[in-house]
């Protein structure tokens, strides 16, 4: 066993919590909590009493506990469960304590990564895959600045009379195909619950900027600010989606964030904007140019090259790939364009030196931390081996022949596994438990009739 100190949060977070523990002498309970590999959190809660206990690393879990599958059930022949005996690791703080609002009785929360029993990193935690892409990134000499947009229904606690659920409408009408896009009124009917997002959000921290009406009743988005640190961005997005859930809960009302939740309505998507910083600060894809420099280039080039080999982190589950339909604003093709949003990678218009790349792909039912790292690889693949893209698409890409995005969960996974770039960014035992957890969740789907894989993903991812 290591030592207190080698197992302890950095000084700054823990000096923050300890103020934060002094200014709430009301706390009744702190939930401890990781995310598993589907972005689950998965913890505890304790007392107050145990805060400085968590804070030292007092708070163990099975290892296995950040790899089970989206119904919380252990994988079948994994290397973390009986085979070494369900051992347990250490969870270590990564965030500072905050409240968690939305409960009835004071309760505060503690972000934490799960370690090994020696405060090594554990390879299983997806967070541990994150950070060791950014590193890779690091050592090419750049730093990834990121912004994530966060799509998702707010839904009403009753369903209807086919016991489908009811998203909320200004309007209070059925659910029918409708487009409204911007529309104030619908943010001005939830208000109560958009202040209490953003009173949450003040309290953890989280960046949380412009809030808007989507393309269908009920659907927003929340955009993050960006940051330069991509861990971070991946840790508020995460938050982010956990206070979503609770804040509606508290209103009686429920959130999803499930790719497609009703067939003839908008996806929720989770575009990731990205640009790269030297060590000095300064932004590599500007030139001074509207077109973006050499390296902007030779990003998108590399993460078009390699947006298959991540289709099974950007369309995580069965439901995921219902999103991507022609004329939806999910994209079908691999191709790429400046200020277009049928494309994959879009170049928005901007300042030149704010250029940057979205990435569109992603759903909102996505683990951001793997989402990232993939993104994060891909740039790297590029970067070294100074790929160059396509010719720009302007106009509709849904008309553009190119190389189409996998469809089928199936062969996302087929294509993952087969897959160099993740022997080369990825540790290797996460790729084969990855594959294991994925091949047991579609044999399971498999199993089961859509309704109930329909209600099983619907709030949970």
């Amino acid at each position: 066993m290591s030592t207190e100190k080698e197992l302890a949060p950095q000084t700054g977070l823990l000096q923050q919590s300890r103020r934060f523990l002094d200014e709430h002498s009301e706390l009744k309970w702190i939930e401890g909590f990781v995310f598993d590999i589907n972005g689950v959190p998965r913890g505890k809660w304790l007392p107050a009493a145990s805060a400085e206990t968590l804070l030292k690393g007092g708070l163990q879990m099975p290892r296995s506990a950040v790899s089970l599958d989206i119904w919380g059930r252990d994988i079948e022949n994994s290397p973390l469960v009986f085979a070494s005996g369900d051992s347990d690791g250490v969870c270590i703080p990564v965030s500072p304590i905050c409240l968690a609002p939305w409960h009835r009785e004071a309760t505060a929360q503690l972000h934490m990564q799960l370690h090994e029993a020696d405060g090594s990193p554990l390879y299983a935690d997806p967070r541990t895959q994150l950070q060791r892409v950014v590193e890779k990134l690091k050592a090419l000499g750049y730093s990834a600045v990121c912004a994530t947009e966060l799509e998702f229904y707010l839904l009403r606690e009753e369903v209807d009379h086919l016991e489908r659920p009811r998203p909320v409408s200004d309007n209070d009408a059925d659910l029918v195909p409708s487009t409204d896009v911007y529309d104030l009124s619908e943010l001005d009917a939830q208000r109560h619950f958009f202040a209490d997002v953003r009173a949450a959000c003040v309290e953890q921290g989280i960046p949380a900027d412009s809030i808007l009406s989507e393309c269908a009743p009920g659907q927003f988005e929340i955009n993050l600010l960006h940051s330069a640190d991509a861990v971070q961005v991946a840790d508020q997005t995460l938050l982010f989606k956990r206070l979503l859930k609770g804040v509606a809960r508290s209103h009686g009302l429920r959130v999803s964030t499930m790719a497609k939740p009703f067939g003839g309505q908008a996806g929720n998507g989770m575009h990731v904007h990205l640009s790269l910083v030297d060590s000095r600060g300064k932004n590599v894809f500007d030139d001074g140019s509207e077109r973006g420099s050499d390296l902007l280039r030779h990003a998108v080039a590399g993460m078009l090259a390699s947006a298959n080999d991540a289709m099974a982190f950007f369309a995580p589950h069965s439901n995921s790939y219902r999103r991507f339909q022609e004329s939806s604003h999910a994209p079908l093709n691999l191709c790429w364009g400046y200020d277009n949003r049928t494309t994959t990678l879009r170049v928005p218009a901007s300042q030149p030196e704010a250029r940057r790349i979205e990435h569109r792909i992603a759903g909102a039912d996505t683990n951001p931390y793997l989402v990232l790292a993939a993104i994060l690889a891909a740039v790297c693949h590029g970067l070294e081996h100074k790929l160059e893209p396509p010719e720009a698409v302007e106009g509709d890409a849904y008309q553009v022949e190119s190389e189409q995005l996998i469809n089928t969960w199936s062969g996302a996974l087929d294509r993952f596994a087969r897959s160099a770039l993740w022997k080369e960014y990825l540790d290797p035992r996460f790729v084969e438990l990855f594959l294991l957890l994925k091949h047991q969740e579609l044999a399971e789907i498999g199993a089961r009739v859509t309704d109930v894989e329909y209600q099983s993903y619907l709030h949970r991812v």
